[in-house]
């Protein structure tokens, strides 16, 4: 049967890693893989999660399976994490899953599953495998404008006008905060005015939130999704743990679905659990009990929450640092968006020609569709960038 298989496309990301790799000069920079990176370029274990991880080696007793949900203990840590009580507990379904990718497959399995001719919108751009999932099971998608390439902030009024087309029972996905690829987020008044227009067209709403804690602080980031939450009779959130805990190899994620009341709760859990069997039976357990460690424990809690601050300002410094030092050399605002965007990456708007040119002629690695990403920056590579990004006519 070997004989029939295509090779699929090429991965864009993995094909730049190893271009990245390959590369011998010794200024070359790397800002496209959407990993967090410190100053020396390692992406570190967090304090709290080693704190963690030294406790469970002391006390684990067995390595036996949960149950096909996850431990409970990890969902009631990670629905307070992320909604803070908006939402009374027994309306909601959960389970754990791997990483936040796993998440995202199990929300669309779950929305086939319920309402198999629902059109799934995603923004202009979004993260590619929003699209590449959707596609491979077979789903009905859409897409709405986002992204404006001339101010480099939110397409609001195109939004608006193609939300304003949704079909009740299709299904509206949307990023909780540090949008993914270009940085720019809505403003809380316009998530309320999105929010008007999705009950009013009778579309559900699918949260995707990634980076809680990397844009402006944990409850502001999750300030969109308790929006969405409290004005919605069913949510989907599909939330990651691996940038904000920094646990990526553990595959550490949870998806989330909101019912209009216990009943339906109950139901969407049975069901979530079966996708679960049929998928990889139980989830992984060791990145979630780390966090549901870290999130239950007084003084883990506190020094986690102060890495992630120190990570979250780091960014913040490198945005201004990067907008300043353009300021500087181009004498105009017109990279001022680099400050304003959240998150760890920002896009710049740029042609796919000239992503190519900073990569041949300076070294400068980023996605095709100009996303850099803002943690692959420290304070001796920011003006290298700076100068690049000029030199190139960006």
């Amino acid at each position: 049967m070997f004989e029939n298989l295509q090779a699929p496309a090429a991965d864009k990301i993995l094909a730049l890693m190893q271009m990245y790799r390959d590369d011998p000069r010794d200024t070359k920079i790397d800002l496209g893989v959407g990993v967090y990176k410190d100053a020396t370029g390692n992406t570190p274990v967090m304090r709290a999660v080693k704190a963690a991880e030294q406790q469970l080696v002391d006390e684990q007793s067995t390595k036996a399976y949960t149950g096909l949900a996850g431990d409970p203990a990890f969902s009631d840590a990670m629905i307070d994490l992320v909604l803070g009580g908006t939402v009374a507990r027994d309306r909601i379904a959960a389970v754990a899953t791997p990483g936040g990718t796993g998440a995202i497959r199990q929300a669309l399995e779950f929305i086939k599953r319920a309402s198999p001719d629902a059109t799934v919108w995603i923004s202009n751009p979004t993260w590619p495998n929003h699209p590449s999932i959707i596609k491979y099971l077979g789903m009905k998608m859409f897409e709405y404008r986002y992204f404006d390439e001339d101010t480099r902030g939110v397409d609001f009024d195109g939004m608006m006008a193609d939300l304003g087309t949704v079909a009740a029972g299709d299904v509206v996905l949307l990023h909780g905060c540090c949008h993914n690829p270009t940085g720019a987020n809505l403003t809380m008044d316009q998530w309320g005015a999105v929010i008007a227009l999705i009950k009013d067209r009778g579309a559900v709403p699918m949260i995707d939130i990634a980076y809680q804690g990397f844009g402006d602080g944990l409850d502001d980031d999750a300030a969109a999704t308790r929006m969405v939450a409290k004005n919605f009779d069913e949510v989907l959130i599909a939330a990651s743990c691996s940038k904000n805990f920094g646990v990526y190899r553990e595959r550490t994620g949870i998806l989330m679905a909101i019912g209009r009341n216990a009943d339906e709760a109950k139901l969407a859990q049975g069901n979530l659990a079966f996708l679960n069997r049929q998928n990889y039976s139980f989830p992984p357990d060791h990145g979630a009990r780390v966090v549901t460690t870290i999130l239950n424990d007084p003084k883990l809690r506190a020094d986690w929450e102060a890495e992630l601050e120190a990570t979250r300002l780091g960014m913040l410094d490198l945005r201004q640092q990067l907008a300043d030092e353009l300021k500087r050399l181009t004498n105009s605002d017109r990279f001022a968006f680099i400050a304003q965007h959240r998150g760890m990456f920002s896009r710049l708007g740029t042609t796919p020609e000239k992503v190519e040119q900073l990569r041949a002629e300076h070294g400068i690695y980023m996605v095709g569709d100009s996303r850099l990403n803002i943690a692959g920056l420290n304070a001796e590579t920011v003006p290298i960038l700076a100068r690049a990004i000029v030199a190139v006519g960006v």
